[in-house]
């Protein structure tokens, strides 16, 4: 009984030495991590090599990225980000992707869609609707132009276009 109460203690102890050591983040870091995520243009495409923008946004914060990441948000949110964290403005670098001049989203060629939902599984917004073995069509309004549903697609039906010139063919669905 003495010996269980020992290494209980003694697990505690160690436990409580382990806990002392994790620095949690504060309130103001919190704060600033949300101030930067809302900078973001929130595609969620994963090109800065983090699964997303909040936890790009942690790693700003943190020290761990540079602000020129992000090439859905351009040059301007990298400025953005360079000014709110107080850093020297990068362009983006294009080790991350290409910044596309305009605002684009995914546009599905209907007649061409087999309906295999791979698109949907990867679309990080849920902008695409559709079933199995039914064509699919995307929200443009939800559309944040990560590209991400254009790889896994295998008849190659879906295309970039800028948001402001959506082709008159197929199903917009825009809000």
């Amino acid at each position: 009984m003495l010996i269980a109460a020992l290494l209980s203690a003694a697990f505690a102890v160690a436990l409580a030495a382990m806990l002392a050591r994790a620095v949690p983040r504060s309130v103001q870091q919190e704060r600033l991590i949300e101030q930067i995520n809302d900078l973001l243009p929130q595609t969620q495409c994963g090109r800065c090599t983090f699964t997303g923008c909040k936890p790009y946004a942690t790693a700003l914060v943190e020290g761990r990225a540079d602000t020129n990441h992000c090439p859905p948000g351009g040059d301007a949110t990298a400025r953005a980000l360079a000014t709110a964290l107080n850093r020297t403005y990068k362009p983006v670098d294009a080790k991350f992707g290409l910044t596309p001049p305009v605002p684009v989203v995914a546009w599905i060629d209907e007649p061409a869609c087999i309906g295999c939902t791979k698109c949907i599984q990867a679309c990080p917004v849920d902008a695409i609707v559709g079933a199995s073995k039914f064509m699919h069509t995307v929200i443009a309004a939800q559309c944040t132009g990560c590209e991400l549903c254009i790889p896994p697609c295998p008849v190659d039906c879906i295309e970039l276009h800028p948001a402001t010139t959506l082709p008159q063919t197929g199903t917009f669905i825009t809000s």
